[in-house]
């Protein structure tokens, strides 16, 4: 879990009682009743809130964000300058259209929000990671009328705690009846409860254009998401262009120029990811889920046997040969180079032994390795040197629990994914795996892929990755969990829409302190904070049956 230390300072503002999304006067199914939440439309609530009711405006035409004077960071930070751009035109929308003009400050309006950074090492151009502090408070000069974010002289990463507390801010900013932006004076408190929070993408059973995927980035910083899992290959297709193996997406990607991702597209991707504070983890899984990978690379894969003949078909990966093992040392050293985060996924699931067990040579092999018939543990064979190759390029790594199940010898710090089984079967897991020292991710209960008829998203807000039997030290190995949708039935047309809001739920869950879980406050920010985003242009589908509020204002 997630160690951070609470800072006690003020922020100003909270949302106002009114609500953004009107609904039918039906009570609604489940349970869940119409009542607002005191937190307005705060989504993931913060881990300390305290509200006042004194209130002051903002203007658009005199309000701005900027270095406090004190502050370490100041206009060579693109980092900073970008954030604060884009955070003004998140509150005054109708300033990007008509520009930015300052004038003068109308009486009681706050003029500005001044940013505070104390620490002497503000790593303006560094990458977010594994240990970078999220924790952030702010508070009010009321005086002045000026508002500061600012951060103690003990934040470890300034600037990465700095991005969810200026999505705090927008969010706390509310509009009234004639159109006026007004905030209200509270005291906020937060950092995350969850270390690792994620959504996993997969662009290989459908490609996603860049502009998809940026724009899931973009939502994923708004509800404080701050990993985005990359499955960018996978059997259907392998549409990474590869540097030093071009001809893997030439051959295995749906169309070798318009369905690949180019090294300046990878580029591009990570470096909008770093200015929202997330990180980019890539997984390329094998030995299973390697179709594509064989298109390109010869005799990378299993010739599979009918009978005595090959039947022209193609397995996993060919773990019996030192030939896989120089091209797997060859790429993945490409993409340690390439990705600049610690981890990479390294899969390692549902590998189908069919293939193995028809092959006469690898039938021979098990021989003389003494494997009998235990074709787990020829698995085992292939997974281990992978991850000493992975391990070679000073990367950690992520792999699903099959690994783990499977008895492979790991290092300490290796985080388990959790994917497989029901709600018994998958804490069952979780208990083992920590019982066993290792960190771990759930994804069990978050797979969005999986759809129904209904709010599908309060079965997935209740899921809490530490309910499960163990000691406080094993539920402190619990590193967070990701939301994940797999890419068989959706692609640019309908992905953004399948997976927002419903990944939200599983944002505050990360999040949130853990006894956060009243489903009615929830459904009241939730309905709002779709409405939010929806203004902001994802096109988030609704709750339940009603509206938001901006549709009758020309929006």
């Amino acid at each position: 879990m997630y160690t951070a230390r609470l800072f006690a300072a003020l922020l100003l503002a909270v949302v106002c009682l009114a609500t953004q999304e009107e609904y039918d006067n039906d009570i609604l199914e489940e349970g869940i009743t119409l009542t607002d939440s005191q937190y307005g439309s705060l989504w993931p609530l913060p881990q300390k809130v305290q509200m006042s009711t004194v209130v002051f405006k903002l203007s658009g035409a005199s309000f701005q964000i900027v270095d406090a004077k004190e502050s370490s960071s100041g206009a060579s930070c693109s980092l900073l300058q970008n954030a604060y751009r884009r955070y003004f035109e998140y509150i005054f929308p109708s300033a990007r259209k008509q520009g930015h003009v300052k004038k003068k400050t109308p009486a009681s309006a706050v003029s500005e929000l001044q940013v505070w950074i104390t620490s002497a090492d503000t790593e303006c151009d560094g990458f977010p990671n594994v240990t970078s502090d999220e924790s952030y408070a702010c508070f009010s000069v009321v005086k002045d009328l000026f508002i500061m974010l600012g951060f103690l002289d003990d934040c470890y990463h300034c600037l990465i705690c700095l991005l969810p507390g200026l999505e705090t801010f927008s969010q706390l900013v509310y509009e009234g009846e004639y159109g006026a932006k007004s905030i209200n004076r509270t005291e906020i408190s937060d950092f995350p409860r969850f270390a690792h929070r994620g959504v996993l993408l997969d662009t290989s059973r459908h490609f996603l254009p860049i502009k998809v995927i940026l724009a899931n980035l973009e939502a994923m910083a708004w509800n404080k998401f701050n990993v985005f899992h990359w499955h960018i290959v996978d059997d259907p297709s392998f549409p990474y262009l590869s540097r030093t193996f071009p001809q893997l997406s030439q051959q295995g990607a749906f169309h070798p120029y318009t369905h690949v991702y180019t090294p300046s597209d990878v580029k591009m991707i990570i470096e909008f990811a770093r200015l929202r504070g997330i990180r980019v983890v890539p997984e390329f899984d094998t030995p299973g889920h390697t179709q594509s990978w064989g298109k390109g690379q010869k005799d990378l894969l299993t010739p599979c046997y009918s009978g005595a003949s090959p039947s022209g078909s193609f397995g996993p990966v060919n773990p019996i040969l030192n030939t896989t093992y120089e091209f797997m040392s060859m790429f993945f050293k490409e993409v340690s180079t390439v990705f600049p985060d610690a981890y990479i996924h390294l899969g390692g699931d549902e590998v189908d032994f069919n293939c193995w067990k028809s092959n006469p040579d690898i039938q021979k092999f098990m021989e003389q390795q003494g494997f009998g018939t235990d074709y787990s543990k020829l698995e085992s064979l292939y997974i281990q040197r992978i991850l000493d190759i992975v391990s070679s390029t000073n990367k950690h790594y992520l792999i699903w629990q099959e690994v783990f199940d499977n008895g492979v010898k790991m290092k300490a710090d290796t985080v388990i994914h959790v994917w497989k089984g029901n709600q018994q079967q998958y804490q069952d897991e979780m208990s083992r795996v920590t019982a066993s020292g290792y960190q771990v991710l759930l994804s069990t209960p978050w797979y969005l892929n999986r759809i129904s008829y209904g709010q599908d998203w309060q079965a997935t807000y209740k899921a809490d990755p530490q309910d499960f039997n163990g000691t406080d030290a094993q539920k402190k190995l619990v590193v967070g969990g990701e939301a994940c949708l797999w890419g068989e039935y959706v692609d640019a047309t309908n992905l953004t829409p399948r997976l927002w809001p419903r990944a939200s739920a599983v944002a505050e869950r990360l999040w949130s302190d853990k006894d956060v879980r009243d489903l009615n406050d929830a459904y009241s920010r939730l309905a709002q904070h779709r409405c939010r985003m929806v203004q902001r242009g994802i096109p988030a589908e609704p709750l339940f049956s009603g509206y938001c509020a901006y549709e009758y204002k020309g929006v």
